[in-house]
């Protein structure tokens, strides 16, 4: 818990480097390049960002200390992560992502490689097999197929930021530019644009759940699987949806909340990533330039995910733990209400 919990704080620093448009190229990928070596330098700490996360950079020392805490397995771990994602991130500091196999890459370095960094620290303590730890790219995919969640739902929040994720190899096709695909006049080029990348996302599902089904530990099982079952519900709501250029697309609260209670055995998520896989195979467009891609990759989805083993209930659960459960769940709502709320508000101010 601790590791990955101070895990999560380093790579919140070394993401709020990278997010600061205030801090000059000259000063920023040295600093990316160099981060790794911040966790051993106690006195390290960086006060002039002017991002909203800075308080993890000013008080980088308390994080630092508590890293060098770790046991030295879960230090090295966590150290080497962090060296390649800077390395990663300076590298596409002055790119775009122009072809699918640099998406990849700008994903792996982004979202992967904490795929990867976690789990070796599920191994490391022991709660997983070494396998879990060794797989590297069945880890790769649970943080490809977010972080591509991710940036497919969020075209208009990052066209109005100025951040530019989606690959140039597949929009150029339908767009001269990007932000071209947010005009009324393009929404049938933009749909089908999107359409194309939510195949291409739906690509990681087959790992997921391979990976999924070596988890052993009920909490780690959790910890990993609601998110890729958000991240499955919000493709299905995202998918052939005009609204995604428009404005915010998100799963409705009671949908979120039942998701965390189900995704709690292998067989529940399978059938959760069954119903999903259905909902958007029943809105593929017949004139759908990737109807054929998105119709072959849900086949092999759907023959991983068919349902085959008993659902094991949430019922079987304790009234505590289920009470435990909903509290987390209605403090993480109220969490990504606030962060809608703030983006919806963006949204409209863009507008005007």
């Amino acid at each position: 818990r601790h590791a990955v919990c101070i895990f999560y704080l380093i790579l919140r620093a070394l993401d709020t480097i990278e997010d600061d448009m205030t801090i000059s190229l000259d000063v920023k990928v040295p600093m990316l390049h160099e981060f790794h070596s911040y966790l051993y330098q106690p006195e390290w700490k960086y006060m002039e960002s002017k991002e909203k996360d800075r308080q993890v950079l000013e008080d980088f020392p308390t994080i630092s200390m508590e890293f060098r805490n770790l046991s030295k397995v879960y230090q090295d771990v966590i150290s080497d992560i962090c060296h390649k994602m800077g390395v990663g991130m300076a590298e596409f500091l002055e790119k775009k992502v122009d072809s699918q196999h640099e998406w990849d890459k700008y994903c792996h370095y982004v979202a992967g490689l904490v795929g990867i960094g976690l789990s070796r620290l599920f191994s490391a303590s022991e709660l997983e097999d070494p396998v879990v730890g060794q797989d590297t790219e069945l880890a790769n995919s649970m943080g490809l197929f977010l972080q591509k969640t991710n940036i497919i739902r969020d075209y208009l929040e990052d066209q109005l930021e100025g951040r530019e994720f989606w690959p140039r190899e597949v929009w150029s096709r339908y767009a001269k530019k990007l932000s071209d695909l947010a005009k009324p006049e393009n929404i049938d080029m933009a749909v089908q644009c999107l359409n194309e990348l939510i195949t291409n996302a739906l690509h990681h599902v087959p790992d997921v759940l391979t990976y999924l089904s070596r988890l052993k530990n009920q909490s780690v099982f959790n910890f990993c699987a609601i998110p890729q079952v958000m991240a499955i519900a919000t493709l299905a709501a995202c998918y052939n949806n005009k609204q995604v250029f428009r404005g915010v697309v998100k799963i409705r609260k009671g949908q979120a909340v039942t998701l965390m209670m189900d995704a709690t055995n292998i067989q529940a998520v399978k059938a959760i990533m069954y119903q999903y896989v259905e909902e958007i195979y029943q809105k593929i467009p017949s004139t759908d330039p990737s109807s054929n891609k998105t119709q072959q990759v849900i086949a092999s989805i759907r023959a991983m995910s068919l349902p085959g083993g008993p659902m094991a209930s949430r019922h079987h659960y304790s009234p505590i733990y289920l009470s435990c459960a909903m509290l987390l769940a209605a403090l993480s709502w109220q969490y990504l209400s606030t962060i809608s709320k703030a983006t919806e508000e963006y949204v409209q101010a863009g507008e005007n």
